[in-house]
This record gives structure tokens, sequence and C-alpha cells, in this order.
């Protein structure tokens, strides 16, 4: 089979001068084919140039400016969001934004480091996040004032849950502790750096002055739980960092390690106030604490709680 080139998003992005946003909009609306490999969006270099050709004289009907960004989609003509994030509860939350209002949610599957910093850049309206921090023992608020600066902003509880290491069946290794990663038996599987899941283990190894390098299959990554799971449960690796519900999916054991305060932030500017009601009233509703609560293995205890607000 001959090799055809294809781009990610944020290439064809960069390719053309337009923001994220722009693309995601044209490709739901199908005038640029795209396809998965896994969580990433690509679009083939022939279907981008047909494209490209197909709109070369007709102004009228040329690629949207680069302008068009989450901090001014809230137009006559546009209700286009972005909800960035990997956890399926963001569909749900999508689904009821779409049924609730006339915004037309898109998802980013980008892990909670990486979707904060699109945010900071004007790329999304909704970012989930689940960032550990060793000093302070908080999550993601100390991120979030370190990388939105200056901006003003909203932070709500989405849900907890639980955090830990996947392991085979009956724990052969006996792993329990984070300490237990620093032998030279143990093989780890890794997520990509920026993912709330990276940012956790490698707090974790500096708290406990464990060096990266001492770690066997530290540099081996895999961009969600899902394939992390599946990494041990295949024999690939001994042990992997990630949240309980993908371990009960592919149907390895779990332990876990720490409860995970799973986060949504708006950026609270003019356009988006109608967007914070909108999702502050279904976090609120039963309906949504009962869809998310049928998954299993979540908390919604403190879900539509506001955590922080600047004014």
């Amino acid at each position: 089979m001959p090799k055809e080139l294809s781009y990610t998003i944020e290439e064809v992005s960069q390719l053309l001068k337009v923001s994220k946003l722009t693309l995601y909009d044209l490709v739901k609306k199908g005038k640029i084919p795209a396809f998965r490999v896994g969580r990433q969006m690509r679009i083939d270099a022939k279907d981008l140039d047909i494209y490209i050709n197909s709109h070369k004289t007709n102004q009228n009907t040329a690629l949207p400016a680069s302008n068009v960004n989450p901090r001014r989609n809230e137009t006559k003509d546009s209700h286009t969001i972005v909800i960035s994030g990997q956890d399926l509860v963001l569909d749900i939350l999508g689904k009821h934004i779409e049924r609730n209002s006339t915004y037309k949610p898109l998802r980013s599957f980008t892990g909670s480091l990486n979707s904060l910093i699109s945010m900071y850049n004007g790329e999304c309206n909704i970012v989930s996040l689940h960032l550990f921090d060793g000093d302070t023992g908080e999550y993601n608020l100390p991120y979030i004032k370190k990388i939105l600066v200056g901006q003003p902003f909203i932070l709500i509880n989405l849900l907890s849950r639980k955090a830990g290491f996947y392991v085979k069946k009956g724990n052969p290794l006996n792993l329990t502790s984070w300490t237990d990663l620093n032998q030279e038996n143990v093989k780890i599987i890794n997520r990509e750096k920026g993912s709330g899941a990276r940012i956790l283990l490698d707090e974790q190894l500096r708290i406990n002055e464990i060096p990266s390098r001492n770690i066997k299959g530290y540099e081996h990554e895999e961009t969600n739980h899902l394939s992390v799971a599946s990494a041990v449960s295949t024999g690939i690796a001994d042990v992997g960092v990630g949240i309980e519900k993908a371990a009960k999916i592919v149907g390895i054991d779990f332990v876990p390690l720490i409860t995970e305060q799973y986060d949504l932030v708006i950026l609270k500017i003019p356009e988006s106030e109608r967007l914070i009601s909108i999702v502050k009233g279904i976090l609120s509703s039963p309906q949504f604490h009962s869809e998310v609560n049928s998954l299993g293995d979540y908390d919604t205890s403190q879900t539509g709680k506001i955590i922080y607000e600047t004014y």
C-alpha cells in the first residue's frame, strides 16, 4: 500500500495560518475530509490540496480568516465551541450543551496541560484539567494561575475520580506505592508529555526523589488511558498510571493512590457569560449527575462547585 502523506489539525493550522477552531469547524461541516488514528484527527494531503484548489478562484467562499477563535465565536453566524480533554464525561457535557443551547460543541482530545496552553492561545472554550502540584498537594489552580496570566477565569468541579496503577491480575509484583516503581524488574508504560497522568507521575517521582532515568520504560509513551491499560494487559509493561475506569474496561487490576479533582476552566470574558451560565446549569442538574453516575467510578458529590473565580 503506498504511503500517503497526512497532517494533524495543528500542522494544517500552521500551514494555512488559521486557528484550529476554524479547521475543526470545517471538518464538522464536511468541507474538509478527516480521519482518526486513535484519538488523533488527521487530514490527507490530497484532500487539503483539493480544498485549497477549489477555493482559489472564489473569494466569497475562501477559508475563514485566522482571527476566528473561541473568544469571538459567539456571533450571529457561528456558535461553535471547543471542549478540550479526554474523559468520556466531556461527551455527555457536550451533548447537554448542544441540547440546551445554540452552541455546537467540538471535541479536542488533548491532555490537560496542553489544553490549558491552547486556552491561553485562544483555541479552546472549555478545558478539563487534572493537574497535580506536588508542592502544594493541590490540583489545577497552581497551573492555571501560572499559565492563564492576566486572564479572568472560573474553575468549576466536574467530578472526582481515583488515579493510580494499572497492574496485571493479582498484582504479581505487589506494586502499591510510587517508590515501588524504582525497581530494576519493573517496567512502566508512560503517558505523553502534557497529560495529567504524566504530570502526576513526574510530580510523584520528584517529591519522592526518584530520577526518571531510573524508571524502566519511562520513554515509552501512549496517548490515552485505555492504551496504557491495554499495554499492561498484553504484557508490554508491568505498570502504568491512569484512572480506574480504564482498568475495568480492559479487565486488569487497579491500585488506587490518589483522588483526582477533575475540573473545568472557562475564561470569564463577555463572550462566554452565557456559556458559563449554561455549564453551571448542566452541572447542577439531576439528569447530568444521573448519567455520569451510571458510568460508575466517578464521584459527583462536588460536581458544579465553584473552586475558584476571578472578579
